[in-house]
């Protein structure tokens, strides 16, 4: 990779570089591999994929900074493993996993905490589902202002069977409307990219001394209009994967200057190898990632709390129109915990919220535009549910219906939307599983599998040979 001078230029003094070393590692043909494991994903028997015998590589090492972070010794085709379709891990690069350092810290009571979070640039979904983990009692606004990219939020939460996160497509500046609502706030925000020049060397044909500027001053809209609605004592953090100061320290310190926020210092264990860097005007906290410290791709991250009075908008809760007790019967047969769920219908299918969060839930309706809210669960037609793949890809899903078992082969055939071909005795609405682990529907017929996997879902590519 050939780095431009300019560049290497700008980085001159930056906490932490070194021009010889950071040539080295971008001159370097390493591939560093990450994944996060979903902590709430079980099979059929009540395992989760956390314990490891179901994942992909042979050979695993802790990212020491994430729980459920984890390096694979070499890159599979995630394409063709199907515990990824079933949304048992999310491919993340590692140095981002530190967020959950950030939260442990102003959140010690992360996992039980009923909170309110906002990823305000959330696409495609790495930070938002590592946070609908770490606040699984808490409800997760994942925010994406363009829509393509919001629709790949959606999918990727679906997958990973979020149900505590709402997705939102809206412009940063309508989140002014909700005064003091959320308790943190995340700004991972657009930037030059110059920390992802190992994994996509395209970067390098972007970047620019202006292109700097540009991002830098976008960063700073964004959390100006972000920051009315983080409630006192709040935490906002912010993040970008790039080197640049002026798109990291330099915002620190206008955070500081401009919105009064008080940077929060974030314990580090001096083998991780990240560089705390400090701003120059107001001493800002800031933690920087390099690859030839660690293994890890470049990113800064710092932490602020909100200080300065401000008032608290209060959304009236909204309580969901009512539905009639059969429909609510045949739903609550289709999940696990019903007095845990509250049931809407909405365009013609049902959808299960949780119901602690259901009102505020429908409160923010008459603010955001919500792509996605809760779980469907499916369509009732002459008192029969018909389920909708949510249903399966969720945590919530009834241990009532009956599973079919499928090899890999045939589970990658399944996931092409190809018709499969099983000796079974079952019939009627089946989960098809791998390793016990969901994939999706099927209904089985007398002489046939009618596949039920979503179209937008199905790989495209041809099967490899050895499958």
């Amino acid at each position: 990779m050939i780095l431009i001078k300019e560049l290497l230029d700008s980085l001159q003094g930056a906490p932490g570089f070194s021009e010889p070393a950071f040539v080295e590692a971008h001159s370097s043909v390493e591939q560093v591999t990450s994944i996060r494991v979903n902590p709430f994903k079980r099979n059929t028997e009540g395992a989760s994929i956390a314990e490891l015998e179901q994942l992909p590589a042979e050979t695993l090492s802790a990212v020491p900074w994430c729980a459920n972070g984890y390096y694979l010794a070499e890159r599979p085709s995630f394409t063709f493993d199907p515990l990824f379709h079933a949304g048992c891990y999310y491919v993340q690069e590692a140095s981002s996993m530190f967020l959950e350092q950030v939260i442990k810290t102003c959140f010690p009571g992360h996992s039980t905490a009923p909170l309110k979070v906002l990823d305000l640039c959330a696409a495609p979904g790495g930070k938002a589902t590592h946070l609908s983990a770490l606040f699984p009692a808490g409800l997760v606004v994942a925010n994406e202002v363009i829509g393509s990219r919001a629709g790949i939020l959606v999918e990727n939460a679906i997958r990973w069977g979020s149900e505590n996160m709402m997705v939102t497509c809206n412009d940063p500046s309508v989140f002014r409307k909700l005064e003091g609502f959320f308790d943190l706030i995340v700004v991972d925000a657009p930037c030059s990219g110059s920390g992802m020049l190992r994994k996509d060397p395209e970067v390098m044909n972007e970047w620019s001394q202006a292109h700097v500027a540009h991002c830098s001053k976008r960063q700073r809209r964004i959390l100006e209009d972000g920051w009315p609605a983080l409630k006192e004592g709040g935490v906002l953090v912010y993040a970008t994967c790039s080197y640049s100061k002026e798109e990291n320290e330099d915002i620190a310190d206008w955070l500081s200057t401009t919105l009064q926020a008080v940077p929060v210092s974030i314990p580090l264990h001096p083998e991780w190898g990240i560089v705390e860097s400090i701003s120059p005007l107001h001493n800002c906290n800031g933690y920087r990632f390099y690859p030839y410290n660690l293994k890890g791709e470049g990113l800064y991250i710092a932490c602020f709390r909100k200080t300065s009075n401000s008032s608290e908008m209060a959304v009236p809760l909204k309580k969901m129109p009512p539905i009639n007790r059969a429909s609510v019967d045949i739903l609550a047969d289709a999940v696990a915990d019903p007095a845990y769920w509250c049931f809407t219908e909405e365009q013609e299918a049902y959808r299960a919220l949780p119901a602690a969060w259901s009102e505020t839930i429908n409160a923010l309706k008459s603010v955001l535009h919500v792509k996605k809210a809760g779980v469907t669960l499916g369509k009732i037609i002459k008192k029969l549910l018909i389920p909708d793949h949510e249903l399966a890809a969720g945590n919530l899903v009834s241990d009532r219906f009956q599973c079919l078992e499928l090899g890999k082969a045939q589970a990658i055939e399944y996931l092409q939307k190809k018709n499969i071909t099983v000796s079974t005795a079952l019939n009627g609405w089946c989960l098809i599983t791998y390793k016990g682990f969901r994939l999706g529907w099927a209904k089985i017929l007398p002489n046939r599998i009618n596949n039920y996997y979503p179209q937008r879902f199905r790989i495209l590519k041809p099967s490899p040979p050895s499958l």
